[in-house]
């Protein structure tokens, strides 16, 4: 696998940390399209948080439902630091590939090495037309990167870091092989951005309404990944759930109901489960194959 080195860019290491929010416990809301996966409670379980991926008997993936004053809730599922790692996925239409190579493990479907090891996969961002950003996938620039964009970096250890590019990631020294940017950050140093507010900031939406299907990814101070979503959201929902669920950091990623999904796997390699109540798309959606890109969760065993 190719690889970039960070040093190549005048980096700084990431933002300051937040202290973290503690967010009472709710009920969260069912999915009529497959079964959310078995709890188990280990002895790292965080009250408030559902564990609903466990790996060697430690908890991998665990989510909090997060409501909202129109009666909706946005989702927050944590992948957890050192059990997990990432790969970046482009889809059959979408990023263009130009003459770079896609290998299994990164193209339009969950590739057979992955299958054994997943856990998650989860929707990416906006398409090219809208210039949201740049894109490079296995140290091949697909997409011009743009300084100050919120980025969601996947290292050369499959770890993933979110922040503004050149302005917090890569870290002085980083490797690095993938990136996906899209718009600029939506939380930064644990702070909604200044624009929250400003719907049109954060991308068109089907029919011009605020409240939409959302969805983002985030980075807390021990480093784990959130990703956070609803099927009717305003910007604002996303920022303050994924703060209180401890984010430093967070992206938007892609909005409106076809494209927002997530789906998890209760042990590494079993079947998929949507995590988003309402979400349009099937749980195996990214296993069968999907236009557009994503991500995958994978255990490092």
């Amino acid at each position: 696998m190719a690889v970039l080195a960070g040093g190549l860019l005048a980096g700084c290491t990431h933002g300051p940390s937040a202290s973290k929010v503690t967010v009472p416990t709710t009920a969260s809301s069912t999915t009529t399209t497959s079964t959310v996966p078995p709890t188990t409670t280990t002895t790292t379980e965080q009250p408030g948080w559902t564990p609903v991926s466990t790996v060697n008997g430690h908890i991998a993936v665990d989510q909090i439902s997060v409501p909202q004053a129109n009666g909706d809730a946005v989702t927050v599922v944590r992948f957890r630091v050192g059990r997990v790692k990432f790969d970046l996925h482009v889809g059959s239409t979408d990023p263009p590939t130009g003459g770079a190579t896609v290998g299994p493990d990164a193209g339009p479907a969950i590739g057979p090495d992955e299958a054994p090891l997943l856990l998650a996969a989860f929707n990416g961002g906006f398409l090219t037309g809208a210039g949201a950003g740049g894109f490079e996938l296995n140290g091949q620039p697909l997409l011009t990167m743009v300084p100050g964009r919120a980025t969601f970096l996947i290292d050369a250890t499959g770890a993933a870091h979110v922040g503004a590019w050149t302005q917090g990631i890569p870290a002085p020294g980083e490797v690095w092989v993938s990136a996906r940017q899209n718009l600029n950050l939506l939380v930064s140093g644990g702070q909604p951005s200044g624009e929250i507010s400003s719907i049109g900031a954060w991308g068109a939406t089907l029919g011009g309404g605020a409240a939409v299907a959302r969805s983002s990814v985030g980075e807390d101070a021990s480093g784990n990944i959130l990703y956070a979503a609803g099927m009717s959201v305003l910007p604002s929902d996303l920022a303050n759930a994924l703060i209180a669920s401890g984010a430093v950091n967070a992206m938007e990623l892609d909005i409106n109901p076809e494209w927002v999904q997530l789906s998890y796997a209760a042990l590494p390699g079993l079947a998929l489960a949507t995590a988003i109540p309402g979400q349009n798309r099937p749980a195996t959606q990214y296993q069968s194959g999907w236009t557009r890109d994503f991500v995958t969760v994978l255990t490092t065993g």
